[in-house]
């Protein structure tokens, strides 16, 4: 039993309570963005091997159309975001400054931008297997920012059984308020989304997981959830990282997802609310997905919002909607605490942005590193129970696999807490971040 629950209190030992910023987007129900001249559509847009390109330079494509097919089962397709001509498939850089391939499409500007309808299929007729399949037909991937397969996720090993899943609408990150919306703009399609991931892992039930800073939304969904008791909804205690599924995990059920397991070994399945919401809408259409809602949000902007943003969408393109009125700032895609710088204007958003955050004034951490004091803050705050500060003086001395080896490097899923409360403003995260790409480099030269 979770000892936090006896009390009333649904959440986790440790985390941190970072400023929110959400009050700037909240209520800000979802526009279209109107559609850019040209679309960037990178070929790599999950975890997992890349799409692979089915048009020509050239060609003329609709909105919603297949555009390049999904490359073996750790894969998903991709498709056309707008109606236009092919103009290239070409290397851009990402985020990253990374080039990577990407269809670029010339939008017709004067086109309705319709999308592709295709036949009703009910998805209570379909098999597992084909509701699996049928997800992956849509392109789909989490939405929280992870963009791993959906299709992948739902395929549970044989040996497991799903008794619970999980639906992430926690939103911890300071700033996003897109789950936000979707809770409360797309509950039918959420519904119906959640019903198809319970067939497709078996699940008997289903819980939506909220913060309690987002009452307004358990009032909206909670008159709509099936009067069987299949799908509830239940607050957690609004602290960061709550969204992240250990933590969900332990808040909502009391249970702890061993070290190096997924949550399905012990019967759980996460979705993001997103996703499945996503799902609902797409998947009985036999759709794919070409747009998002995006938070827009952070310093200089006079149009902050949340936005129905075409996938492929330029960050410079959606600066000057969203008016950007400053000379410089910093461009985060997510969140301030898990989110990926971005250094250049044409990169584009993914299936996995959830947010676009301009940060100029409240972007105040300090330059300088200094020593680690041993004030232990770190450990305090770590929801994994790691040794942060240990961990980076070992990452200062390169001694990677023992970071690995003997101190559950691989358990950190670089939420950031350590390195926000560091008086010594040690970038922790980063120490591991690097440390576990040699790893995984020094793991696949040896074997």
């Amino acid at each position: 039993m979770n000892l936090f629950s006896l009390f009333g209190k649904k959440t986790f030992p440790k985390g941190i309570h970072p400023e929110g910023f959400k009050e700037e987007t909240h209520d800000h129900q979802a526009r279209r963005l109107p559609f850019p001249a040209q679309i960037i559509l990178p070929l790599s847009q999950n975890i997992g091997k890349p799409a692979v390109s089915i048009v020509h330079v050239g060609q003329q494509v609709r909105r919603g159309e297949l555009i390049a097919k999904a490359d073996g089962f750790m894969s998903v397709p991709l498709h056309a975001s707008v109606t236009g001509i092919v103009k290239s498939i070409d290397l851009v850089p990402n985020a990253r400054g990374n080039k990577e391939q990407a269809i670029i499409i010339d939008t017709a500007l004067s086109s309705t931008q319709t999308q592709l309808s295709n036949t009703f299929r009910d998805f209570e007729e379909m098999s597992r297997k084909d509701l699996i399949q049928a997800v992956q037909n849509t392109g789909m991937v989490g939405l929280g920012g992870a963009s791993f397969p959906t299709h992948v996720k739902m395929n549970i090993p044989d040996d497991c059984n799903i008794h619970t899943i999980i639906i992430n609408g926690c939103e911890c990150e300071p700033f996003l308020t897109t789950d936000h919306r979707v809770m409360l703009e797309q509950i039918e399609y959420l519904l119906r989304g959640i019903r198809i991931a319970m067939k497709a892992v078996d699940a008997p039930k289903a819980i939506i997981g909220i913060e309690d800073n987002k009452i307004n939304v358990l009032e909206a969904i909670k008159p709509q959830l099936p009067k069987d008791g299949s799908i509830t909804i239940e607050a957690v205690v609004t602290k960061y990282p709550q969204g992240a599924e250990k933590m969900l995990v332990y808040s909502l059920l009391g249970e702890e997802i061993p070290s190096g397991k997924l949550p399905s070994s012990i019967g759980v399945a996460i979705f993001n609310v997103a996703t499945l919401a996503s799902i609902g809408e797409l998947l009985p259409f036999q759709q794919g997905l070409i747009e998002r809602i995006v938070t827009i949000t952070g310093d200089d902007l006079n149009k902050p919002g949340n936005y129905l943003v075409p996938l492929g969408t330029p960050l410079s393109h959606i600066l000057e909607y969203a008016e950007f009125t400053g000379n410089e700032a910093e461009l985060i895609l997510g969140g301030p605490m898990m989110g990926m710088p971005a250094g250049f204007l044409n990169t584009p958003v993914k299936k996995g942005t959830g947010a676009v955050l301009v940060l100029d004034k409240r972007a105040t951490k300090r330059d300088d590193i200094l020593p680690c004091i041993k004030c232990s803050m770190c450990l305090q705050v770590c929801p994994i129970n790691l040794n942060p500060s240990e961990l980076g003086m070992l990452a200062t001395k390169r001694k990677y696999d023992v970071m690995e080896e003997q101190y559950n490097l691989n358990d950190c899923f670089e939420c950031g807490c350590c390195s926000y409360v560091c008086p010594s403003n040690i970038p922790l995260v980063q120490y591991f971040r690097i440390a576990k790409t040699l790893n995984r480099e020094r793991h696949r030269l040896e074997s």
